[in-house]
C-alpha cells in the first residue's frame, strides 16, 4: 500500500488540528436479554391498518402453504406413507411455507411499487429540503480498507452535502479498525490530504483502535460512548457506501422531526458492479430489490429492521437500548454478536424506538462482493451471525415483528440443507421404489402393503406451482419496471430488460445448488464449533487465479458430478427432475471461473443487458466518487516504499504521533506484544532488519506507542543519512 506523501507537502497547515473533537461522553449501557423495560405500545409514526396487513402476509402465507401441502401429501400418500416420504413432506412444507412467505410480501410490494409507496415519516423523493437544527455524525467504519476508495466516497458525500447548503450540520468521523500497519499509516495520510482537499479541519475527524473489539458494533459502541452526546443523528456508513446530500438532509430532517423514531433504514442500490457476477447482484438488485423492499416495508411498519449501514440512527436511543452483550459460551454461538444490526433494531423496537424503512428514498448506493467466491466468503461469516441469533429469539420483550426478523436471519441459511436434505432424501426415495420389494406382509394389524407410490401427474402440478411461487416475484418486478419509464430505459428498455432477467434467472439458478451446498457446509461448520474469523472484503474486481477457484470448487463439482450418477442409474427421469442441480454442481468451476471476469462482464453491457438505471445516467455523486477513486488510487500505485517513505516525513510523523492513544498509564495490563516489538526495535541496527524481524501484530505495536515510532523514526533517519 502506497502512501502518498507528494501530495500531502502542504497538507494541514495549521499544523496543530486536533484528529478528534473534544469528547462528548454518551452513557451507553450494556442491555439484558433477561431483563426488559416496560413495554411502552404502538409508536405514534405506526402506519393504520398494520393488523390487517399482517393479517395478510402470515395469513396469505398459511392458505397457500396449506394448499401446497395437501397436494403434496396426495402426490406422496398414494400407497401410503413411507417414514422417508413423510420426512420430504415436512421438509416441502416448512421450504414451502418460505417461499410463500416471499411470494406474499412481494405481492404487496407489487402494489407498494406501482402506488409510488415506500416513503412516510413526511419523507419526499424532490421538493424543498427541510431546514435542520441538530447536528448529525456520518461514520465512516473501515477495516483494511483501500484509503483511495474510502476517502473518494466521503469527499463525493461532503461535496454533495454542501451542494445542499447543510454541510455545518454535519461532521464526519472515519472510525478504523485496521489492523494492517501499511494501511493504517496511508489512512492517516489520506485523511489529513481530504481534511486538505475539502478544508474539512473542523469537520472531518480520524480514530483508530489498536484493539477491535466486537468488531463493527464495538467501532459504532466506541463512539457513542466517546463523542455521541454532541450529535443528535448518526448515519452509518460502509467503507463502499455513498449517498447523495439530498437523501441525507431528508433523513435528518425526518428524525427531527419525528422524535419517536430511533431508525430509518434506506435501500441501498448496488452499483459499479463490472464483472458477470457483479452486474447479475447489481441488475438482480436494481430490479427485485425496490419490490421486495416495499413489501416488507409495508407490513413491518415501525417494526422495520436494520440492515447495518446506509441507515439514519437516533444516538441517544442507540446509546440507551442497543448496547449489545455478550452471548453464554464459547464461539462461534457465544461471545460478542457478529449480525449486530438485527440485534440492535430488535433492541430499539424492545424500548419504544420506532424502526422504519424507506425504500422509495433514492439517492442510496453501495457495492457488491465482485465474485462468487467472495460471496460465499462473506455468507460463510453472515451464516454464524445469523446463527447467533437463536440465543436472542427468547429475550425479553421483544416485539413479536423483531422475533421474526431474527428467524428470518436463521432460517436464510437454515433452509440451505433442509433443500438439501429434501433433494437427496428424493433420491433415496427413488432408489427405495426401484430396488427395495414392497413389504405384503408388514407387522402390525394392516389391510394393504405399503411401499413408496407417488401420482407423478400431481407431483408435476406441485413442483409447476412451487417454480412458480418462487420465480413469480421476478416476472412481477419486470412488469413494474416497465410501468417506469426512467427505470424501463435504465434497464436498457423492454427487450433487454427482458433477456437480462433471463440471462440472470438461468445463470442465477445454476449457481444456487453451490451456493446451497456452501451454506449447507457452513452450517455443519457452524454448529461443530468452528468459528469463522474476520477477513476484509474484497471489493476491486480482480481476477482469481485459476488454481485458486479449481481447489475451492473441485469437492463440489465432484459431489454434484455423483450425484448425477446416482440419478441416472436410479432412473433416466430422476435425472432429468436433478438436472439443474446436477449441472449446477458439476460445472461449478467454468460457473465461478466466468462469472468473475470482468471482460465478459463488459461485453454483456455492450450488449446492452444486465444493465441499470445508475449505470446509464450516473448520478454526479457516483460519478465524482468515481473519479476521485481512480486519481487516488493512481497516486498510491506511484508511490513505493510506503512505509519508510512516512517515517522519513517529519510532518506526517508528528501528525502520527498526535492521533496516538493517551499514554499507557501505571496498572495498565501488560502488552505483551509491544514488549516483543521494541525489544527487536532495540536489537535492529537498520530500519530494513527492524522490519524484517516484527511481526505484522508487533509493527501495528510498535506504531501505536511513541517509544516505537521514535525508535522507528531514528532508524529511517540513520537509514536516510547514510
Amino acid at each position: 500500500m502506497g502512501l502518498s506523501v507528494d501530495a500531502l507537502t502542504d497538507a494541514d497547515p495549521a499544523g496543530d488540528d486536533a484528529a478528534l473533537p473534544p469528547e462528548t461522553p454518551l452513557a451507553m449501557p450494556v442491555q439484558s436479554l433477561r431483563a426488559a423495560p416496560s413495554w411502552k405500545g404502538r409508536p405514534p409514526t405506526s402506519p393504520r391498518f398494520m393488523a390487517l396487513r399482517r393479517f395478510y402476509v402470515i395469513g396469505g402465507t398459511l392458505v397457500l402453504t396449506a394448499a401446497a401441502g395437501n397436494e403434496m401429501y396426495r402426490a406422496l400418500s398414494v400407497g401410503g406413507l413411507t417414514p422417508l416420504e413423510l420426512v420430504v413432506l415436512l421438509l416441502f412444507v416448512a421450504l414451502f411455507a418460505w417461499i410463500a412467505f416471499a411470494f406474499v410480501s412481494a405481492l404487496a410490494g407489487f402494489v407498494s411499487l406501482l402506488g409510488g409507496g415506500g416513503l412516510g415519516l413526511g419523507i419526499t423523493r424532490d421538493g424543498p429540503l427541510p431546514i435542520l437544527a441538530s447536528r448529525t455524525a456520518l461514520l465512516m467504519p473501515t477495516y483494511n480498507e483501500s484509503p483511495a476508495r474510502v476517502m473518494a466516497g466521503l469527499q463525493a458525500i461532503t461535496e454533495s452535502v454542501a451542494a445542499t447548503g447543510a454541510l455545518e450540520h454535519f461532521d464526519i468521523f472515519i472510525l478504523s479498525d485496521t489492523t494492517d500497519p501499511e494501511i493504517w499509516l496511508a489512512e492517516e495520510a489520506a485523511f489529513l490530504a481530504l481534511r486538505q482537499r475539502t478544508g474539512g479541519h473542523r469537520r472531518i475527524f480520524y480514530r483508530r483502535r489498536a484493539k477491535n473489539f466486537e468488531r463493527k458494533a464495538g467501532n459504532i459502541s466506541d463512539w457513542v460512548r466517546r463523542f455521541g452526546g454532541g450529535y443528535a443523528q448518526m448515519l452509518i456508513l460502509d467503507a463502499d457506501s455513498v449517498m447523495t446530500g439530498d437523501a441525507i438532509v431528508r433523513l435528518a430532517g425526518a428524525m427531527e422531526a419525528h422524535p419517536t423514531v430511533g431508525l430509518i433504514q434506506t435501500l441501498p442500490i448496488i452499483v459499479n458492479g463490472t464483472t458477470v457476477f457483479a452486474r447479475m447482484q447489481q441488475f438482480a438488485g436494481r430490479v427485485y430489490g425496490p419490490l421486495i423492499a416495499h413489501g416488507i416495508a409495508w407490513w413491518h411498519g415501525s417494526e422495520g429492521n436494520y440492515w447495518g449501514h446506509n441507515a439514519i440512527i437516533r444516538t441517544r436511543a442507540f446509546a440507551e437500548q442497543a448496547g449489545l452483550p455478550h452471548l453464554r459460551g464459547r464461539k462461534p454461538f457465544g461471545g460478542h454478536v457478529m449480525s449486530h444490526d438485527f440485534v440492535e433494531a430488535a433492541l430499539l423496537r424492545r424500548g419504544g424506538w420506532a424502526v422504519h424503512m424507506v425504500p422509495g428514498l433514492k439517492g442510496s448506493y453501495e457495492e457488491g462482493p465482485p465474485s462468487l467466491s467472495d460471496v460465499l466468503v462473506r455468507d460463510r461469516r453472515w451464516c454464524q451471525g445469523n446463527l447467533q441469533h437463536a440465543a436472542v429469539l427468547a429475550a425479553r420483550r421483544l416485539h413479536w415483528n423483531s422475533r421474526l426478523h431474527l428467524l428470518t436471519g436463521i432460517g436464510s441459511y437454515v433452509t440451505a440443507p433442509m433443500w438439501l436434505m429434501f433433494l437427496v432424501i428424493g433420491v433415496l426415495i427413488s432408489l427405495q421404489a426401484r430396488f427395495i420389494p414392497p413389504d405384503y406382509f408388514p407387522s402390525g394389524p394392516s389391510l394393504f402393503p405399503q411401499w413408496p407410490i407417488q401420482d407423478p401427474v400431481r407431483s408435476m402440478w406441485v413442483f409447476i406451482g412451487t417454480m412458480g411461487i418462487l420465480l413469480a416475484p421476478k416476472l412481477l418486478s419486470w412488469i413494474a419496471l416497465l410501468a417506469d419509464r426512467t427505470t424501463r430505459r435504465g434497464c436498457g428498455g423492454m427487450l433487454r430488460s427482458l433477456l437480462g432477467l433471463l440471462l440472470e434467472t438461468v445463470v442465477g439458478g445454476l449457481i444456487a445448488p453451490v451456493t446451497m451446498l456452501s451454506q449447507s457446509l457452513a452450517v455443519v461448520a457452524i454448529l461443530i464449533g468452528r468459528d469463522s474469523g474476520w477477513r476484509p472484503q474484497r471489493r476491486d474486481d480482480g481476477g482469481i487465479p485459476f488454481r485458486e477457484i479449481l481447489r475451492g470448487y473441485w469437492p463440489t463439482t465432484v459431489f454434484g458430478l455423483l450425484l448425477g450418477i446416482a440419478s441416472y442409474l436410479v432412473a433416466p427421469s430422476l435425472l432429468l427432475w436433478m438436472s439443474p442441480v446436477v449441472l449446477g454442481l458439476s460445472l461449478a468451476i467454468p460457473l465461478a471461473a466466468l462469472t468473475s471476469r470482468a471482460d465478459l462482464g463488459r461485453a454483456i453491457r455492450s450488449a446492452g443487458m444486465l444493465r441499470t438505471p445508475e449505470e446509464s445516467e450516473p448520478p454526479e455523486v457516483l460519478l465524482r466518487a468515481r473519479r476521485l477513486a481512480d486519481e487516488l488510487r493512481r497516486s498510491e500505485e506511484a508511490t513505493t516504499g510506503g512505509l519508510q517513505r512516512f517515517l522519513r516525513d517529519d510532518r506526517l510523523v508528528a501528525a502520527h504521533r498526535r492521533m496516538l492513544p493517551p499514554p499507557r498509564r501505571r496498572g495498565d495490563p501488560i502488552d505483551a506484544v509491544l514488549l516483543v516489538g521494541l525489544t527487536k526495535l532495540g536489537e535492529s541496527e537498520t530500519l530494513a532488519a527492524a522490519i524484517a524481524a516484527l511481526t505484522t501484530a508487533e509493527l501495528a505495536a510498535a506504531l501505536n506507542d511513541p517509544r516505537g515510532v521514535d525508535a522507528l523514526a531514528t532508524l529511517a533517519q540513520a537509514a536516510a543519512a547514510g
